[in-house]
Order: C-alpha cells, then sequence, then structure tokens
C-alpha cells in the first residue's frame, strides 16, 4: 500500500469534481475547490473521518468493496480505478468485456437527471446505479445480492417483483426478458450461471428460451405500476456504452397525468412495494 500516493490520489480527484459533476446542488460559496469530504464520504457510503484518515496517510488498508465503492463515487475511469487498486495493494479486478464497474460517461449524464427516473444496468438487468426517482418508481435494487441482482433471475423466481407491471402486460415482459438475456449471452456476457439457475427454477423460462427469441432493444413505451399514485405511462430512452455492456435507461413520463404521478412521486420518496 502506497499511503502518500494513495492520499494525493484521492485529494486530487476529490478537489477535481464539483457538485455538478454528480448530482450535488452547489449550496454556499465553497472556500477551496472539489467535492468536501463529506460529499464524498455520502456518495460513496463510508465516514467522513475514514476518508480524512485515508487522505492523510495514517487510514488502515481499505478493502476492495471499499475501493470499488471510491472509484464509483470519484466517477473514476477504468484505468484509474485499477490504478486506484494498485496504490492500496490490491490486484484490480480483471478485466472483461463485461463487468461491474459503472461507466463513467454513463455516470455524469445520471448524475444530471432530476426530473426523470433513470438507472444503468448491466447486460444481464443488473442496477449498477439509480437515481433518487428510479428508487422512487421501481424500488431500491442495491440490496440485492447473488444472482438476485439480475431482474431477470427476480422477474421468474419472485412473484412481487412483477407488480411493477400491469397483469396483461407481464407475458410479453417475459418473453422479452428471456430474448434479452440470450442476446446478452451471445454477445459475450458471463452469465452461465444465471442461465442454469433460470432453466433449473422455472417452467416457464424453459419453455421461452426453447424459442430462441432474441431482442436486444428496450420498450419505446410502457406502463409501470406503483402502488402509492397508481399506473405511470413513460417514454424509453436508452445509451449503451460503446461494447454495449452497460445502458443507461431513462424513463420519462408521457402525458399530463403521468406527469403529474411523477411529480407526486417525487415528493413522496421511495415507498416499500407490496401487493
Amino acid at each position: 500500500m502506497d499511503r502518500p500516493q494513495l492520499a494525493d490520489f484521492l485529494r486530487r480527484h476529490r478537489e477535481g469534481l464539483t457538485p455538478a459533476d454528480v448530482g450535488l446542488p452547489d449550496g454556499a460559496r465553497r472556500r477551496t475547490p472539489g467535492l468536501r469530504r463529506e460529499e464524498v464520504a455520502s456518495l460513496v457510503g463510508m465516514s467522513a473521518d475514514y476518508l480524512t484518515r485515508l487522505e492523510q496517510q495514517r487510514g488502515p488498508q481499505p478493502s476492495e468493496q471499499m475501493l470499488t465503492a471510491l472509484a464509483r463515487g470519484l466517477r473514476l475511469s477504468l484505468d484509474e480505478r485499477d490504478h486506484l487498486f494498485r496504490l492500496a495493494g490490491h490486484t484490480p479486478p480483471s478485466r472483461t468485456l463485461r463487468h461491474a464497474h459503472v461507466a463513467a460517461p454513463l455516470l455524469r449524464v445520471l448524475d444530471r437527471l432530476d426530473d426523470a427516473a433513470a438507472l444503468v444496468l448491466s447486460d444481464l438487468g443488473e442496477t449498477l446505479a439509480q437515481n433518487r426517482l428510479a428508487v422512487a418508481l421501481l424500488g431500491d435494487h442495491s440490496g440485492h445480492s447473488g444472482l438476485e441482482r439480475s431482474a431477470i433471475f427476480r422477474w421468474f423466481t419472485d412473484p412481487a417483483d412483477r407488480l411493477h407491471y400491469p397483469a396483461d402486460d407481464r407475458d410479453r415482459q417475459s418473453r422479452l426478458q428471456v430474448a434479452q438475456l440470450r442476446s446478452a449471452l451471445t454477445a459475450g456476457a458471463r452469465g452461465q450461471d444465471l442461465l442454469d439457475a433460470l432453466l433449473e427454477r422455472s417452467a416457464e423460462f424453459r419453455e421461452l428460451w426453447a424459442l430462441h427469441e432474441v431482442h436486444r432493444r428496450f420498450d419505446d413505451h410502457k406502463t409501470l405500476v406503483h402502488p402509492e399514485v397508481g399506473a405511470i405511462d413513460v417514454d424509453c430512452q436508452a445509451l449503451f456504452t460503446e461494447d454495449q455492456a452497460q445502458t443507461l435507461l431513462v424513463l420519462t413520463p408521457k402525458g399530463q397525468e403521468a406527469t403529474e404521478r411523477m411529480r407526486l412521486l417525487a415528493v413522496i420518496g421511495a415507498q416499500r412495494f407490496a401487493v
């Protein structure tokens, strides 16, 4: 662990960010450039004291999980992330075509969206980042682990996950989920364990997998159901990374009624989904 270089790297990247870069209000006049330690700590999910100690060359060695969070919070590129791992005395995560490090360009766009629900997805349907409205609309996906990180897996194994959609649209959504997974696996996504688990657990998935359908695009329009505000019609826009491994999905309300319901959702915040 190279404490002096790690401290300098963290401090310089923190000072190189503005509140607007990470979706925060400018707030009061700032005496020093960049983000405050408290702001970075909030983004990362760590204490400001721990970040202070790292920047002062006296903190303990960060775990790989903490380094991943720091890389995301500081909006590091893959090269910068790997450098951060090496400075902290860890081997960087393997570079494959598909990885869970959120692409910095997608994060920069996500940070600037405050009037639309937006989330970054992997090609296996894993939520890598959500803004506040996406959490309020779809629930907080950050607590999932293992195979359950994939929305495709949850769709076929957890009936509650289908409550986001009207009953008359769920069969179509099932076919789209399977077709998108086949497209991802064909393109090189790691996911054989996900496929094996779904083939074993879900008869519906096995039937749809046998159809050999392939689909990469997201719906242009859809209706989502929230337990507090009801059905919301949304337009969907998808922005892909160059390797097609990650997608920024933006959901904007369609029509006056949907707009009013989305505004109400922004006020009441995230609510627990229930039948």
